[in-house]
């Protein structure tokens, strides 16, 4: 079992003694098609209360889409997931941070989490914390905003 949800439900089904779904025998080796993601730009379109949102509403609620879609059906996300999405969804935020004490730290405290997953909460923390100390925040704090 591939632990997707119809794998799931379909082996419940049958350890129940109910018949499966469907009367055509399942084979092991056909794997079974999953369903496309939606992007996180047509996901984000598709909330009506931020069609005239500002850039700032846009931009929390674009965080909270990727941790929702990587997060458990419970709203947790695991440590590794997190992690895996700071290398690839922030990694311009944590690079050459991986020697700063402050940085090591950080990351230790997400091991040492006791649930082993994070909240919404939690993960909005470590980003927060790791955009102050970042290298890019200078960066972003010269930018030329006048003309």
């Amino acid at each position: 079992m591939c632990g997707c949800v119809h794998s799931t439900q379909d082996q419940a089904l049958h350890l129940e003694g109910e018949p499966r779904p469907s009367a055509a025998p399942i084979s092991t080796l056909a794997p079974r098609k999953m369903p496309k993601s939606i992007s996180i730009s047509k996901q984000l379109a598709s909330i009506k209360a931020l069609g005239k949102g500002s850039e700032l509403e846009k931009a929390i609620a674009t965080v909270a889409l990727i941790f929702r879609n990587s997060s458990d059906p419970d709203g947790k996300l695991e440590k590794a997931t997190a992690k895996h999405l700071l290398q690839t969804q922030f990694r311009n935020f944590t690079e050459g941070q991986e020697t700063k004490p402050t940085y090591k730290d950080l990351l230790s405290e997400l091991d040492e989490h006791v649930e082993n997953k994070l909240d919404f909460e939690d993960f909005m923390i470590l980003l927060l914390s790791i955009t102050v100390m970042s290298d890019l925040l200078p960066n972003i704090w010269n930018v030329k905003i006048m003309k």
